[in-house]
């Protein structure tokens, strides 16, 4: 197998992993996190417990929806923060889903919050951008095609196909359709707001 072929299929490794258990993030003081991940954000603060690296710190985990956990190592000794300069091996930002009808809604509740947000067209979804409370880049993504959630990798592998048979410099709307279709996948278009194309955050 080339080293960058896309593919759905599982590698030939010693092991394969199964799915995303958690996340941890170096985080600011437990009030702040929890303000804005579970009264923001809506995700349930399911476990609270001390970090058992550093029982100095708090341990918090968060439902992100799907029963995929988000987790923070807080302090109530340590301030929260605008921004970030992140370097390799560094988060970049993280994405979490939004069902197409909350979309909108999220951008009222950020506006009410009073946090900025850029929002965009990318291709086979919307998003929008905003900041947490420790400075991260936090993107909420709804897709504009529901699909059964276990045929993820294949579509996006046969967007890919398509996308490079067509030379398309990214995945476009136009092109998850047409795997959609061709894979024979029932699927629904989501109604979503109009957005810029674009680049940046």
């Amino acid at each position: 197998m080339d080293r960058d072929q896309i593919t759905s299929e599982r590698p030939d490794s010693p092991f394969k992993t199964s799915g995303v258990d958690h996340i941890t993030v170096w985080g600011s003081n437990k009030q702040d996190t929890i303000e804005f991940y579970r009264d923001l954000l809506g995700m349930p603060l399911v476990l609270r417990q001390p970090n058992l690296d550093d029982p100095s710190q708090t341990h918090l985990f968060f439902d992100t929806g799907d029963g995929r956990i988000l987790t923070f190592f807080v302090s109530d000794d340590r301030q929260s923060v605008s921004g970030q300069r992140t370097q390799t091996g560094g988060v970049h930002h993280l994405a979490f889903k939004l069902d197409s009808d909350q979309f909108r809604k999220a951008m009222k509740a950020l506006e009410d919050d009073g946090r900025g947000y850029n929002m965009f067209d990318r291709g086979i979804f919307h998003s929008l951008y905003t900041h947490d409370n420790n400075g991260l880049v936090i993107e909420l993504s709804a897709d504009k095609y529901d699909f059964p959630d276990d045929r993820k990798a294949e579509v996006l592998a046969k967007t890919q196909h398509i996308r490079e048979e067509e030379g398309a410099d990214y995945a476009e709307s136009k092109h998850m359709k047409k795997a959609l279709e061709e894979l024979g996948i029932d699927y629904t278009e989501n109604d979503l707001p109009d957005a810029e194309a674009g680049a940046g955050f």
